[in-house]
């Protein structure tokens, strides 16, 4: 089997390419549409810039962190490469990061500090579902981010069951899935009946939405929740180690009670 860097994907479908913005000191990724697919603070570039991809690390909270460095890290879009840089750079994890699309990786490499491929990052241009058939390990990663929306964002590009059961697939015993599902409708609710379909119900969580529409859906294989306690003291370090708002998070995430999305608490 090649590696995951030298495969060349088959022919894909046609793609838009990727546009670029700048406000107020941030650099804005889209796909030739006002839609934005990610964004970098230019002078802090490993800083999490947008709330809701803060908020896709909230798998930080359901594993130890001793240890931390020894894991690998899958994201599934590539969006401006802040899960990816954040991931690899401050985190310190093997990482691989899955984009279908060409141009996406082009800009992020020349305008959003993405670093070449090294001993601990894979940048791989494939279609996701592909690479989970063909290429990933069974049981083989500790923290898996997918956010994989097209121009229209309307709903995820990959959104079935078969899909979110090769997620569960990739995951060793105890790691963790995020997935960013964009909107307040019912397509929402389907996305994440599909992803408990897969995980099982116990075994997944959900945070409160953003304003601006954005819920993370948190799945696990085999994940054990912590003790409040042990939750706390979990929450303080990720707060202190990688700035992250990780006290508030308890406060929004609950688990999947199979209904409709909605926020709640996992520890006082």
């Amino acid at each position: 089997m090649s590696s995951p860097a030298s495969r060349k994907p088959p022919a894909t479908p046609v793609l838009s390419g990727a546009t670029i913005s700048e406000f107020d000191g941030v650099r804005y990724l889209h796909l030739g549409t006002p839609y934005v697919q990610g964004a970098m603070r230019i002078r802090a570039p490993r800083k999490l810039e947008l709330e809701y991809i803060r908020r896709m690390m909230v798998w930080l909270l359901f594993r130890p962190l001793a240890g931390l460095e020894d894991g690998h890290a899958v994201q599934f879009g590539l969006g401006a490469a802040a899960i990816t840089r954040f991931s690899h750079g401050v985190l310190g994890m093997r990482s691989t990061a899955v984009e279908i699309n060409p141009t996406v990786i082009q800009a992020c490499r020349l305008w959003f500090k993405l670093p070449a491929d090294d001993a601990r990052l894979t940048v791989v241009q494939d279609d996701a579902g592909r690479w989970l058939a063909e290429q990933a390990l069974p049981g083989s990663v500790q923290a898996l981010c997918v956010d994989m929306y097209d121009e229209q964002a309307a709903a995820p590009v990959l959104d079935d069951l078969a899909f979110y059961a090769g997620c569960r697939g990739a995951l060793a015993d105890g790691g963790v899935m995020t997935v960013n599902l964009f909107g307040r409708d019912a397509r929402a609710d389907r996305s994440a009946g599909r992803i408990a379909e897969a995980f099982g119900s116990d075994q997944v969580w959900q945070m409160s939405p953003t304003k601006e529409g954005n819920t993370i859906v948190i799945a696990g294989r085999a994940v054990q929740v912590p003790d409040r306690d042990t939750l706390s003291a979990r929450a303080d370090e990720i707060e202190s180690r990688f700035g992250l708002g990780a006290r508030k998070w308890l406060l929004m995430v609950s688990p999947f009670a199979g209904g409709r999305l909605a926020g709640g608490r996992l520890a006082a």
